[in-house]
């Protein structure tokens, strides 16, 4: 979709506002701006989709600017804004498009700061404001805010103002708004509340539906990498060294993390601050001049704040959590690439959330490339390489012989070579940015666990089909297993999906290798070949799960009769559990593919359905909660479940 060929000297706006875009360099709008304008310079009301990084803040301000009487002192226009930041950028960006205006006084109100001054600042006049729901709707009751010479409010982001819970606030404001004022509605979606607002207080609006024409998606290299092998942090490390960043936002989903992950940076010696809703709003404002001019690098923030920052340094975005939807990830996206510039965003993801990547693609339209993590050989490469353009920079400086001096003495006084000294130096320059490392990188062996585990289930479909005791790619010969108790349990938080994923990750065993597992409260009994490789036995004995030290000792226990099993729980026959491809299980119970489950078993049994609803056959322990933030996307703790993230248990 080609730009519009219009210019803005083409539209009906005044000559201190043309003067104002020509000297920005602005000529032509985009397809959001060429599509409102006229509509809204006829003072229409308006209805419009549009994604962030469309151009849509100038769409509504320039209108607006067009019509204002500088000499009437009330407010003739209010801009609603869902968040802080993004009513200081929209304020920002409407006094850059008015600066020819002279005498324009916009005024932006919001919450965490003084609400004297910004009574002060109404009575001595302003012909825009701009603020956040709550602060407006409060300085309308305080009487402060008088709203009777307003002829246009503006409603932008306006399903994320909804999404907050600003419902109320804004029904209030509208309530407000002089039956003659012009009403203005921008939003990403149209969700059914959004509806009943539009159809309440907007007037045979025109609609405008740009959302297929966002570029935002297409000026934006996306990426993703799987975790595995190294923790996020290090994986944030390494691609933080390797890429060519200027000025980074890294999204988490949540604000202590914020906080943990930029301590994290900070130690390690990136230029780093957390940006979150608890920080006071003066050393918000202060965090994001500082990206702006360098002072810091990296942001480490959440959704909410970051909607409508605009800093032309964010080369990068990293989505280190996953974002619950779609239209989060277009405007976590969007801090780069803006304007025309190009820009790149990689996602962490987990392998149960890459339906979620999936559902990402098939939305925008874009295809993400699987990235690998640079090995840590190649992060100490890229510092090396860093380190030489910094020193090739300063070989020429005129203060040189003043240090050859100092190192001649240094010789003498130390009696070390010039190739010592400069070690030395090279040590002390390194800090915690080793040069080089030293022992196996995880990665490497992330790599061969990966190898192995397919190697591992090629093997167990080929044993499977000879016929032998091997169905679903577990072994059920009680003979072949060791049992092995862990020091860990229910009590420490432990579920059979995180042994078996600790077994198959740092051990590199495979389905075929791991046998009958039974959770306790307190510790576990999990069945491992009798013929466990010396290496895997040597990961065993410092395994930890959890942060826990397992610390695995072999046991006789061999009852696994009422074993829970995290993937498709089931009865453990000897000390296994058998199962086919259609995910039928004999020795306990039987399921199908719709997720249903019904059966027995020994000491108890229980029915399951797609809902998560569960009866009998539990023991006690309490209430199995669900946590959508630990651990990443889990889906809860059965397989089966799909609507309800807690199931009851009782006495068989």
């Amino acid at each position: 979709m080609q730009d519009s060929v219009i210019q803005f000297s083409d539209l009906e706006l005044n000559d201190a506002i043309l003067s104002a875009l020509e000297g920005m360099g602005f000529v032509s709008p985009t397809p959001i701006q060429a599509a409102a304008i006229p509509h809204l310079l006829e003072g229409s009301d308006a209805l419009g989709k549009a994604q962030t990084g469309t151009g849509k803040t100038a769409a509504f301000s320039l209108p607006l600017l067009n019509k204002l009487d500088l000499n009437q002192r009330k407010p003739q226009a209010i801009v609603l804004a869902p968040t802080r930041e993004l009513a200081i950028q929209v304020a920002a960006e409407m006094k850059n498009l008015g600066k020819n205006i002279n005498g324009l006084k916009v005024l932006e109100i919001y919450g965490g700061t003084s609400i004297v001054d910004q009574m002060r600042a109404l009575k001595n006049g302003a012909h825009v404001v701009v603020g956040t729901p709550g602060r407006v709707q409060d300085l309308i009751n305080r009487e402060r805010l008088h709203l009777d010479e307003v002829h246009t409010f503006v409603l932008d982001e306006a399903d994320e103002m909804l999404n907050m819970g600003f419902v109320d606030d804004v029904t209030e404001i509208m309530e407000h708004a002089p039956e003659s004022a012009q009403r203005v509605l921008f939003s990403a979606t149209m969700p059914p509340m959004l509806k009943n607002i539009v159809e309440r207080f907007l007037r045979d609006p025109v609609t405008i539906d740009v959302a297929g024409k966002n570029h935002t998606v297409d000026k934006v290299e996306q990426q993703y990498w799987v975790v595995k092998g190294v923790e996020k942090d290090e994986a944030m490390y390494r691609m933080l060294e390797t890429e060519a960043t200027d000025a980074s936002i890294v999204f988490v989903r949540t604000r202590q993390d914020t906080e943990r992950l930029a301590d994290w940076l900070s130690a390690r010696g990136f230029k780093a601050a957390a940006l979150h809703g608890d920080i006071p709003q003066s050393l918000r404002e202060r965090t994001v001049d500082h990206i702006k001019r360098g002072v810091i690098d990296i942001l480490v923030a959440t959704d909410v704040v970051a909607r409508g920052l605009d800093v032309p340094r964010i080369t990068h975005v990293f989505n280190y959590d996953i974002p619950f939807d779609v239209e989060s990830y277009i405007h976590r996206i969007g801090r780069t690439g803006r304007a025309g510039r190009q820009g790149k965003a990689i996602l962490l993801v987990r392998t149960n959330q890459i339906r979620m990547l999936r559902t990402i693609e098939r939305v925008t339209k874009s295809t993400m490339e699987e990235i690998q993590l640079p090995l840590r050989d190649q992060v100490a490469e890229a510092r090396l390489t860093k380190l030489a353009a910094e020193l090739t920079a300063e070989k020429d400086h005129e203060a040189l012989d003043k240090f050859v001096e100092l190192i001649e003495k240094l010789e003498a006084s130390l009696e070390v070579s010039a190739t010592t000294l400069a070690a030395i130096l090279l040590k002390r320059q390194q800090g915690k940015r080793p040069l080089f490392y030293t022992g196996a990188d995880p990665m490497i062996e992330a790599i061969e666990r990966d190898k192995n585990r397919r190697r591992d289930r090629r093997e167990g479909r080929d044993g499977g089909r000879e016929g032998g005791r091997r169905e679903g790619g577990f072994n059920s010969a009680p003979q072949d297993w060791d049992t092995y108790q862990l020091q860990v349990g229910r009590d420490q938080g432990v579920q059979v999906k995180d042994i078996v994923g600790a077994l198959a990750n740092e051990l590199g065993l495979g389905k075929g290798s791991i046998g009958a597992i039974k959770l306790a409260p307190g510790h576990t009994f999990v069945q491992l070949p009798k013929a466990l490789s010396s290496q895997a036995a040597s990961r065993l004995s410092k395994l930890r799960i959890r942060q826990k030290d397992v610390g695995a000792v072999v046991c006789d226990f061999d009852d696994f009769r009422e074993s829970r099993g995290g993937r498709r729980e089931g009865a453990r026959d000897g000390g296994g559990y058998r199962g086919n491809r259609d995910g039928n299980r004999e020795g306990g119970y039987r399921g199908n593919r719709e997720g249903n489950r019904e059966g027995n078993r020994e000491g108890g049994g229980y029915r399951g359905n797609r809902e998560g609803q569960r009866e009998g056959g539990f023991r006690e322990g309490g209430e199995r909660r669900f946590d959508r933030n630990r651990g990443g996307d889990h889906r809860g703790a059965h397989r089966g479940e799909r609507g309800h993230g807690r199931g009851r248990r009782t006495d068989a």
